[in-house]
């Protein structure tokens, strides 16, 4: 399985909550340069948090690769979701190349998770940076990272 984890680009400080804040021009740019990394790969699936500047992000990656089938809004991506429940949902899923759309603290625990088995080991993962993960399955301490860029 390949794995790519993507934070969403830089996002306007405020709005009425935090689920709705937009990305920036700048954070529009950075998500752009992270897509050209993405160019060629064989993804099966974009999975977006649905906060805004998720949704955002996976549009502009969506429309960046040409991708034939919709972004995918699953709950379970929200900043605080535990990176246990994630890793059960991809496994459920049974795919095997995926792009999921981001926050911190998740995308940094999640990483750090499935490379060492637990998150404390978290990655530091700024906006825009997007993490490649590879392994058999998607579990924790099996998958091993193969990249990490920051836009």
């Amino acid at each position: 399985m390949k794995l790519w984890v993507l934070r969403h680009g830089e996002a306007e400080p405020r709005a009425r909550t935090d689920a709705e804040r937009n990305l920036t021009a700048h954070g529009r740019e950075q998500v752009l340069r992270s897509a050209a990394q993405l160019l060629g790969q064989p993804l099966q699936a974009i999975l977006a948090s649905p906060y805004v500047r998720a949704q955002q992000t996976a549009a502009l990656v969506h429309e960046a690769l040409g991708f034939d089938k919709p972004v995918v809004t699953v709950p379970w991506l929200t900043p605080d979701t535990d990176p246990g429940q994630v890793i059960a949902a991809l496994d459920a899923l049974g795919l095997e190349h995926v792009l999921l759309v981001s926050h911190q603290p998740l995308v940094g625990n999640l990483v750090g998770m499935l490379q060492h088995g637990h998150a404390r080991a978290a990655e530091g993962m700024s906006t825009a940076s997007l993490a490649q993960l590879e392994g058999d399955w998607p579990l924790a301490g099996l998958m091993t990272l193969r990249s990490m860029t920051h836009a």
